[in-house]
């Protein structure tokens, strides 16, 4: 039980660093390596003086709803983790952690909808007239569909899970 409890307070905390890694970190779109958009800004890499020049990003109904589900996502698994240490201390012998699985549950199917948007609209998100085939995705929006199946599987996990002691 208590190896259980440690394993999901681990997941749990790392899914939550990787969410807000994905959500504030600058690598959504790479155009080059010299050149990357994210949620917030367009940067470019100045190699004369190494550092990254950030200009807000045009803001679209669709880039919004990214920004909003990915920010949400974040507020959700925080809540659900504060609830769950909460529960730990107060609830009784034998009570399920239903409301934790269902905030933690919330946070994954906002990134799943902050994923896909990001994905389909990707051509109105990134407002650009060069030709996406010339960029990827970068490494944040991997980790964003890499929160997704963590944060269900801990999300029926929580559900599962019920207090011994």
């Amino acid at each position: 039980m208590v190896f259980l409890l440690i394993s999901l307070t681990v997941l749990h905390l790392v899914t939550l660093a990787m969410l807000l890694i994905a959500t504030l970190e600058k690598s959504w779109w790479v155009w080059t390596d010299s050149e990357i958009t994210d949620l917030w800004y367009n940067c470019l890499h100045d190699n004369a003086t190494n550092t990254w020049l950030c200009a807000a990003t045009n803001e679209s109904d669709w880039l919004q709803s990214v920004q909003a589900l990915m920010v949400l996502s974040v507020v959700f698994s925080s809540i659900s983790f504060l609830v769950f240490l909460g529960q730990l201390l107060t609830m009784s012998k034998g009570v399920l952690f239903y409301f934790t699985g269902l905030c933690q549950a919330f946070a994954g199917f906002t990134a799943f909808a902050a994923c896909l948007i990001f994905t389909f609209h990707r051509k109105e998100i990134l407002n650009d007239s060069r030709d996406l085939s010339k960029g990827r995705f970068g490494y944040c929006f991997i980790l964003a569909w890499l929160c997704v199946p963590l944060l269900l599987i801990s999300a029926v996990l929580y559900v599962h899970l019920r207090k011994k002691q």
